[in-house]
């Protein structure tokens, strides 16, 4: 692996922490190691116990580790929330080679100009997408390196976080022990991975569906336009099992996993389980029905939500329909229920690599496959690998800011971090 490219994402959710490992090799990408652990410490996507969340990072780096016998010490860290924000900015320079060949400074400046916007003290900018560049008012240009002109334009989307929470997600991750290559809003990466380019230009709904949360992303002319998080997600449905069938939350959420079924009409009337009821060391059998008579309620709650407030965004009737993604979905009968409450045409998205083949895992191999996009992997690159026992240690070389691609891809960002610190140190 001494001649290949390691890429390591950090996909913190309420119900599970993920680090998944990427190897680029030629071009072409594989996924080799995959590392979860239970997570500790979040409520409804947000980060509420510190030592709680850093102690369920390493936990699943260490099992990533062990699986491919290496020792991961960069991550790019996924961020979500209900704190994200998108703003639409514009940003024009003009070209600077004398021969008037667009080039990577000029990219770098113009998004650096785009950045430019009003935000509040307690806001952060993330991340700058472009949709579209413009050269000499020609528009609709997706990558103009290499082209002449004399003035250079970007029509591009901000995506901003409240600064605590930011803070907040560095904190951990580095109290893990590990150094942040980068932030990566997990929808966009997931809507990267998960959509045709079909269903990003004509306009399609990307719905994360997690144990806590329930993340809404809206596409259209090949970008991200709107998003939104509810604070709705698997745990109610297993909550509402452990009212329901008078056990632990525990207990109620492996029923959930073995025996779950959204749809009544799917379920098994002979598929029977016990579990032990609170209070008492009394085991009571249910059955499958019983089971989706509790669960499909829920899951209808969760979708009628979800259309609820992709109207209220404004975006009621997409030709892409919705792509449902997010551990949820992997139960039984949600992709009918989906079908019948959006009245719309819904998919379920699955990552398709080996060992990664479950909605799950959609955020943190969009992760990722975003940072594949937006850095050009040059050719002959590679990790150093150095023997440490019986692992590899991964540290890349480090690169001039003129010519490292993530900076040239995010100008300012390390900048921004230590800004990010300066006001809560």
């Amino acid at each position: 692996m001494s001649n290949n490219d390691i890429i390591v994402s950090l996909d913190i959710g309420t119900s599970k922490v993920r680090a998944i490992i990427g190897e680029v090799n030629n071009g072409t990408f594989n996924i080799i190691g995959v590392g979860s652990a239970d997570s500790e410490g979040i409520r409804k996507g947000a980060i509420v116990d510190i030592d709680q969340t850093v102690q369920s990072i390493r936990s699943a780096v260490d099992h990533a580790e062990r699986m491919v016998g290496i020792e991961i010490s960069e991550v790019y860290v996924g961020i979500s929330g209900n704190h994200i924000g998108l703003q639409s900015s514009h940003g024009v320079v003009a070209v600077s080679n004398e021969d008037r060949e667009i080039g990577e400074e000029d990219i770098e400046r113009v998004l650096k100009a785009a950045e430019v916007v009003a935000l509040p003290p307690d806001r952060e900018i993330i991340d700058v997408v472009a949709k579209q560049y413009v050269v000499d008012g020609l528009e609709g240009i997706q990558d103009p390196r290499g082209m002449i002109g004399v003035r250079l334009e970007v029509e591009a989307i901000i995506i901003t976080g409240a600064k605590t929470a930011i803070h907040n997600l560095l904190r951990c991750v580095e109290k893990s022990g590990l150094k942040i290559k980068d932030l990566v809003l997990m929808s966009l990466g997931a809507g990267q991975l998960a959509l045709s380019k079909d269903e990003k230009t004509m306009g399609s709904v990307l719905v994360d569906i997690g144990a806590g949360s329930t993340t809404i992303a809206i596409f259209e002319g090949g970008t991200m336009i709107s998003t939104s998080t509810l604070p709705i997600g698997g745990e109610f449905v297993t909550n509402d099992i452990a009212y329901g069938l008078r056990t632990l939350t525990d207990q109620a959420e492996k029923v959930k996993l073995k025996y779950g079924c959204a749809l009544m009409a799917d379920a098994a009337p002979d598929v029977t389980f016990k579990v032990v009821r609170i209070g008492s060391n009394v085991e009571k059998e249910f059955n499958q029905e019983d089971l989706a008579a509790i669960v499909e309620p829920r899951v209808q709650e969760i979708f009628h939500l979800v259309r609820e407030e992709v109207k209220r965004l404004g975006y009621a009737e997409l030709p892409g329909g919705y792509i449902l993604t997010g551990g949820t979905v992997s139960m039984p009968g949600v992709l009918q229920v989906a079908q019948a409450e959006l009245a719309a045409s819904v998919r379920i998205a699955v990552p398709d690599f080996i060992g990664v083949r479950d909605p799950g895992y959609t955020s943190g191999v969009g992760i990722l496959h975003n940072v594949i996009r937006s850095i050009r992997v040059r050719s002959g690159s590679s990790a150093n690998v150095s023997n440490a026992g019986n692992k590899k240690t991964v540290n890349r070389p480090k690169a001039s800011p003129a010519t490292n691609p993530e900076t040239a891809q995010k100008p300012g960002f390390i900048e921004r971090l230590k800004n990010i610190f300066s006001d809560f140190i």
